[in-house]
């Protein structure tokens, strides 16, 4: 058990500010899934999949741009209320967002295509159970996304600290070291669900930057607040495994 537990209660009480506020780091959530999401269509429309999961999707921040791309998307959160600002700010009108436990999919074997979970891991004290309950529901061939962040002393730094000190109005206990995951241990629960992972991505902010600039002055993240890829893995990943069988 972790010395300290993240309150995950937090996204019960965002509101409008999941979609309009930029002094709170879910304006860098924002910016992290402008970055991924791009990634993630391109690897399922090459699949040539369909129907998606979105584990923990709390506002919608991919599950709604992948029903926009054409996909036909689930997205699940223990929080109502985000699951609410979500629904909202569908502009398809198609994504079916659903009140659920990630240990526990209420979902048959074999339902998606897809299964993300962005952002999620680290929230949960047995990421290993998500990912089994992931590769469950995954039919053969199917692939599952996923972004967190590595357990270390500078990711402790930045990740932690840095955003309590420089972005305003961060919540206490908004993630906890000891729910970090590092690169092995998210090797260790792919296996043991039975899939085969891609190599890891790095990710990191744009520092050389006028919005990353702005972040430390202000404690506000602009629009153009930017992420990318590095070869470091030290801070944020993310990934993608395949379920093996022949769609």
């Amino acid at each position: 058990m972790p010395s300290r537990t993240v309150d995950n209660s937090i996204y019960d009480r965002l509101g409008e500010r999941w979609y309009r506020a930029d002094d709170d780091p879910i304006a860098l959530l924002r910016a992290e899934s402008r970055f991924r999401n791009p990634w993630i269509i391109e690897h399922l429309r090459a699949a040539g999949a369909r129907d998606v999961l979105d584990v923990g999707c709390g506002g919608g921040f991919l599950a709604n741009p992948l029903s926009a791309a054409g996909f036909r998307v689930t997205g699940l959160d223990q929080s109502a209320e985000a699951l609410g600002v979500a629904a909202r700010y569908d502009r398809s009108d198609a994504v079916r967002y659903v009140v659920g436990d990630g240990y526990r999919l209420p979902f048959d074997d074999g339902s998606f295509d897809a299964v993300a979970a962005m952002d999620f891991l680290e929230h949960v004290e047995e990421p290993g159970r998500v990912i089994a309950e992931a590769a469950r529901v995954l039919r053969p061939g199917g692939q599952f996304f996923f972004y967190t962040f590595n357990r270390n002393p500078l990711s402790h730094l930045i990740v932690i600290k840095g955003v309590e000190w420089r972005v305003r109005n961060t919540p206490p206990d908004l993630h906890v070291i000891d729910l970090f995951i590092t690169p092995a241990e998210m090797r260790a629960h792919l296996a043991d669900a039975g899939l085969v992972a891609d190599p890891l991505r790095g990710v990191r902010p744009r520092v050389f930057t006028r919005a990353f600039g702005w972040l430390l002055l202000t404690g506000k993240v602009r629009d153009d607040f930017a992420f990318t890829f590095t070869s470091g893995l030290a801070l944020s990943y993310m990934g993608r495994a395949i379920k093996p069988g022949d769609r």
